[in-house]
């Protein structure tokens, strides 16, 4: 381990000296609220913090307690969360928030161990609270603490593999200041997040420069190292907005897929990117109109999202029918108002088409 000639009160006392002259003031940084902690944490797992500071204060101010929270009907959960992505987290915290309520009393975990039978809460979101909370000496590690030990120790172990994960969670764990757990936690999250950056570091002015591996050898673009390619999925996705007078139909989505309780339109998707004529002229138009009278009102533009490992790409049909197609449609949809459609929890693919001005129909008054 390479730690043989850097201590652990040098290390962490030179991180916490740095931290108390160029931290952020963050809200989750003056509190010792569990819930709190835990409500911040799992908003800024995958979101920056100037993504997910508006979140954080839209939750906190509308579920003030996790009791409250718990009591919070599902729909009104993921509205919140909408557009914050990696819906999974939020379907999570309010299971989590439930089992509290009913099985602790509303009162968090307080040891590390326990937090981690927590649905959502992994090792780093455990140390996290444990620490922040309860001034226990848990080492956190995420891509920000993996970025900083493998650049200042010369750490090529792959962040993604077994190895990886117990050599600089070992480490990690070695150099906390056990007095000052909590401090220490957030003084190398936040160096890796506004020093040590992954793109342009500030290394010219970065206390640990003379001793960096990384600065020395010219490797701060290699590390920390990756072994694994993320694999991207391509899927495109016709959505057919189906108007019926006053009334839409919008799909509830409950399979094993992306955006699970979030709404969106009937879909029939395809295995490549196929024009207007193909489309109108497949079997699975065919069996989904059934002989109906409709009139196609627009056809968008395509639109493209990204996911961490897909790409949609996406299309919408507006259609107007004197009658629904009930027997084409999965009982997952339902028909609403037009004009109650913002009420409901949606992707952020269907949120843009939403808001766009292409979308002709939906915007009719």
């Amino acid at each position: 381990m390479p730690t043989e000639n850097i201590s652990m009160n040098y290390f962490s006392g030179k991180l916490i000296n740095w931290y108390l002259q160029n931290k952020r003031d963050l809200p989750w940084r003056n509190t010792k609220d569990p819930y709190l902690i835990w409500l911040s944490e799992i908003i800024l797992q995958q979101t920056k913090v100037e993504q997910g500071l508006s979140y954080y204060f839209a939750f906190a101010k509308e579920f003030p307690t996790v009791k409250s929270l718990a009591q919070a009907e599902n729909n009104k959960v993921m509205k919140l969360w909408q557009g914050l992505g990696y819906y999974s987290r939020a379907r999570n915290l309010h299971e989590t928030a439930k089992n509290i309520s009913e099985n602790y009393y509303s009162l968090f975990p307080n040891t590390y161990n326990e937090l981690l039978k927590l649905k959502g809460v992994g090792d780093y979101t455990a140390a996290a609270i444990a620490s922040f909370a309860f001034d226990k000496p848990h080492a956190t590690v995420d891509g920000n603490v993996y970025r900083v030990l493998s650049r200042i120790f010369g750490i090529s172990t792959p962040i993604d593999s077994n190895d990886g994960k117990k050599e600089f969670n070992q480490l990690a764990n070695e150099l906390i200041d056990k007095k000052k757990s909590g401090t220490h936690n957030q003084a190398i999250m936040e160096f890796g997040a506004i020093q040590c950056k992954p793109i342009n570091p500030k290394c010219s002015i970065c206390p640990f420069s003379e001793m960096c591996f990384a600065f020395a050898n010219n490797k701060i673009k290699e590390l920390p190292f990756k072994a694994k390619k993320i694999l991207v999925r391509k899927r495109f996705f016709n959505y057919i907005v189906l108007n019926h007078h006053s009334c839409i139909i919008i799909n509830k989505r409950e399979e094993k897929d992306i955006w699970i309780n979030l709404y969106d339109f009937p879909l029939i998707e395809t295995e490549k990117e196929i024009d207007e004529e193909e489309f109108l002229n497949s079997k699975n138009w065919k069996e989904f109109i059934l002989n109906k009278k409709y009139i196609i009102k627009s056809v968008s533009i395509t639109y493209k999202h990204i996911l961490t490992h897909q790409k949609i790409y996406a299309r919408f049909w507006e259609i107007e029918c004197d009658k629904i197609f009930t027997k084409s449609l999965p009982k997952t949809c339902i028909k609403i108002n037009r004009k109650d459609i913002f009420h409901y929890p949606v992707p952020k693919l269907i949120e843009n088409y939403l808001n766009s001005k292409g979308s002709k129909i939906i915007n009719k008054k």
